[in-house]
């Protein structure tokens, strides 16, 4: 009996080790959501092996089975808080649709093992990861519904003159295998952008940085940018859909020079505030009609080179 009551003890005292060390390996390699760069869904699970494994090679069996199923419901869990609009959580798309429900539940059991190992004492750690945007296997793929009306980017208001654009210096990282934009002044054959009024567009930008520090912004899917008419300028329905699961709308970073979604040369604007629960940036009028202008020109949110930075 007593040899009983100190293997349990023993058990005991292991995974309360096993936890400790999981919070602060977790930390350590990030995990959580990314909403930098590719966004990623990473967690890691942890597992220990029961008093009744037969030998060593059991045990270390039967923790790893636990530490991928822990993985698994901590990527459940992850998953269902996602906002994908500044209104809508995963978990409230998943509860009203069950094809949703089924596709997202797919996703998390085919989520991907990125690294794993034994820890001294009898417990195991696993890594895993999912894919927030991606062409396949996302969770962008799973829950945004095809836009198959693409609606063109409204006109400049006519009414407000076009803002100079921001005189700020940035030195964006760029590097190779990015999603930077590309520099110079590309075609934009096929844009949905409302064409650049004559003489008034600078022209070359390759991106947007919306400069939104300070105004507590929330990372969203599917955010919306509007002026401080409330009109929108830019969203969901203005973009190919297949171009929005596979990047993103945008980035999200906290480092002003490591926007290289938006390319070498972006155009900079700041926020004037936040509007639905703090997930939609809003622009004077007057940098709203620049973005519209300088997009018209060279199509920069067509392929959604836009970056929030918070």
């Amino acid at each position: 009996m007593k040899k009983h009551i100190s293997k349990l003890l023993t058990a005991c005292l292991l995974a309360m080790t096993m936890v400790i060390m999981s919070a602060a390996s977790a930390f350590a390699a990030g995990t959580g959501m990314d909403w930098s760069g590719d966004s990623k869904l990473t967690v890691q699970g942890m597992g220990v092996a029961p008093t009744t494994a037969v030998n060593s090679i059991q045990a270390r069996m039967l923790a790893r089975r636990a530490a991928v199923v822990d993985a698994y419901r901590q990527l459940a869990e992850l998953v269902k808080g996602v906002n994908v609009d500044s209104e809508t959580t995963v978990e409230n798309m998943m509860v009203t649709s069950d094809v949703t429900r089924t596709k997202v539940t797919a996703l998390i059991q085919g989520a991907r093992i990125v690294s794993e190992q034994a820890v001294e004492g009898g417990g195991y750690t696993v890594t895993m990861e999912m894919s927030v945007f991606g062409a396949s296997n996302s969770l962008a793929g799973a829950v945004l519904t095809p836009n198959t009306t693409q609606t063109s980017f409204p006109a400049p208001d006519a009414s407000v003159p076009a803002s100079t654009p921001s005189s700020v210096q940035v030195n964006v990282q760029v590097t190779p295998g990015t999603t930077a934009a590309t520099t110079g002044t590309p075609s934009v054959l096929g844009s949905s952008a409302a064409a650049a009024p004559a003489g008034k567009a600078i022209g070359g930008y390759t991106g947007l940085i919306v400069d939104c520090r300070g105004l507590g912004l929330k990372p969203v899917m599917s955010p919306v940018i509007k002026n401080a008419n409330g009109e929108p300028i830019y969203g969901y329905k203005n973009l190919d859909s297949a171009t929005v699961i596979k990047n993103g709308m945008a980035s999200y970073t906290t480092d002003l020079n490591k926007a290289a979604r938006a390319g070498q040369n972006p155009l900079i604007v700041k926020a004037v505030g936040l509007d639905n629960h703090n997930g939609n940036p809003i622009l004077s009028v007057a940098d709203a009609n620049r973005v519209l202008i300088e997009n018209g020109a060279t199509g920069f949110l067509d392929r959604t080179n836009v970056v929030f930075v918070r």
